[in-house]
């Protein structure tokens, strides 16, 4: 009998408790009709719980109480999966706020507990009883009064988890037309059992999942529910600040249900259930970070995909959308210093076809261009994403496109031509700013190299021409100059002229781009 839960101890639970899991997965799955009946609660409240546990089994052996806590709800949060499991995620955050600063005691437990179910709650923004919430908040409630023997707070929690567990069919009618329990509260269930099985020393090799009383009934109304239910689960991981996440938090709520954001200090896990995936995917973008984003598809119309190879391109400027639509492609346009909107590039991959490449031609077009490829993706197409940071790298990918290829092998030798395309171009700085070449004023001319400040100067022609200098080398064997809105056929002239006279055997493409505020974008191959 374990007297406080120790850093060893909080490593066994949850080892022990991601195994437990995992043996009852197909169960909880099964009773899954609540808030959405995709039946996947149990697969995503293990693999919340396994990416916690394998987060804590990384830390070296002598880690101590707080960072192991800590560690355990960030890998939670990190791998949190669906409804049940976000919330899980917080709930173990609310553990380790507490018990990562305490002994690990009955009454830190206690404390703990209570500090879970709130967080849990207050993380929920529309919450419904008769769910893991329930379930949480009566185990929390049930050991308000114990004694401060740890066995016996972990034990009290269990048993009136179970129980509350049992009254959830009748507190959600959802679950009274099926004849079932709630599966997170279920899942729930084994975590606390799990725990008070490490405090005591006496484990069971299986931890009993309640079955639907009828099972072709629940199995009928999962049917019927899908009809109903939104057309997307969104789940993404969020850098933002917390002001930030507060008109989040308004807008998903407004677009959709099931939302729930979890997490805190810059990092978040957003889960929302919603018909309009490109819209809750766009309201992060405005917000912070998005990454790590996964839309699944819960019902209503599937995209039927058309049966062709195709290409999506972003372009800036009128003449660079005309160069990629006579070679084939499908072209968003955007603004010069703007994303494309997430819809227009999700249309662009439906119109190109079942195998798509999409070229962002720019690196903030590419978490827009990735969002559309997720959704894209959930709808049957197969979509994947270059890594094009410039225009120039996607003039490169498309020159060498092949649509009798493999979609796979097109897609590698498009990414090669891109990544063998050198990118620069010259603009006018427009305010005071310290860059990587140094300090710049307004009117400086800035020469830009694969993404960085190279050099300063006064003249475009002159720093056109230092450009190019410096991103050529012995093996250099294509040069491509694409001009901008402002008339800039001299400073192309000006490049020309300079490697006629010293790499005649270069060979000089020049393109009218049209882009507005770079006078000249520059590609070697």
């Amino acid at each position: 009998m374990l007297e406080v839960l120790d850093p060893p101890a909080v490593r066994r639970w949850s080892r022990l408790c991601a195994d437990a899991l995992g043996r009852a997965r197909a169960e909880i799955d099964a009773l899954n009709v609540f808030p959405v009946p995709d039946g996947d609660t149990g697969t995503n409240l293990h693999l919340t719980v396994l990416s916690a546990a394998e987060a804590v089994a990384g830390l070296p052996g002598d880690a101590g109480r707080d960072r192991t806590w800590q560690t355990l709800a960030q890998g939670a949060l990190l791998g949190a999966r669906g409804n049940s499991g976000v919330i899980v995620s917080q709930a173990i955050r609310g553990l380790a706020e507490v018990l990562g600063r305490a002994d690990g005691r009955g009454a830190d437990l206690r404390r703990a507990l209570a500090r879970a179910a709130e967080m849990a709650r207050d993380a929920v923004v529309r919450p419904v009883e008769g769910t893991v919430l329930t379930v949480l908040a009566a185990a929390a409630e049930a050991v308000r009064h114990a004694s401060d023997d740890l066995g016996e707070v972990a034990r009290i929690a269990a048993e009136e988890a179970r129980g509350a567990l049992r009254r959830t069919t009748g507190q959600l009618d959802v679950l009274a037309r099926n004849h079932v329990v709630d599966a997170g509260g279920a899942g729930l269930v084994i975590i606390l059992e799990t725990l008070a099985e490490v405090v005591s020393g006496a484990f069971s090799e299986r931890h009993e999942v309640p079955a639907p009383a009828v099972r072709a009934t629940a199995e009928a109304a999962r049917g019927q529910a899908r009809e109903a239910a939104p057309g997307y689960e969104v789940m993404y991981l969020l850098d933002a600040p917390e002001e930030a996440v507060g008109r989040l938090r308004a807008e998903l709520d407004a677009l959709g249900d099931s939302l729930v954001i979890v997490g805190g200090d810059g990092l978040w896990n957003v889960h929302v259930h919603v018909d309009d995936a490109g819209a809750a995917i766009e309201a992060a973008l405005a917000a912070g970070r998005p990454h790590r984003i996964r839309v699944t598809h819960l019902g209503g119309r599937v995209h039927e995909p058309a049966p062709v190879r195709g290409v999506v391109a972003v372009a800036a400027g009128d003449g660079l959308a005309a160069l990629f639509r006579q070679a084939g492609a499908v072209v968003v346009r955007r603004e010069p210093g703007a994303t494309p909107p997430l819809a227009a590039v999700l249309a662009a991959v439906r119109e190109a076809g079942s195998e798509v490449a999409v070229l962002p031609n720019d690196n903030a077009a590419q978490a827009v261009a990735a969002a559309a490829a997720e959704i894209a993706r959930e709808e049957g197409l197969t979509v994947s994403v270059l890594p094009t940071r410039a225009s120039v790298q996607g003039l490169a990918a498309l020159a060498v496109h092949d649509p009798l290829r493999r979609f796979d092998d097109d897609v590698v030798a498009m990414t090669d031509a891109a990544g063998h395309t050198r990118h620069g171009h010259v603009w006018v700085a427009d305010r005071e700013a310290v860059t990587s070449a140094g300090l710049c004023r307004p009117g400086d001319v800035l020469g830009v190299v694969d993404g960085d400040v190279a050099l300063i100067g006064t003249a475009l022609a002159d720093v056109a021409v230092r450009v190019v200098d410096r991103m050529m080398s012995s093996s250099s064997e294509m040069v491509t100059l694409v001009t901008g809105a402002e008339p800039s056929a001299e400073l192309a002239g000006a490049v020309q002229d300079r490697l006629a006279r010293v790499r005649p055997d270069v060979e000089v493409v020049v393109y009218e781009g049209g882009q507005g505020g770079y006078p000249l974008l520059i590609g070697v191959e």
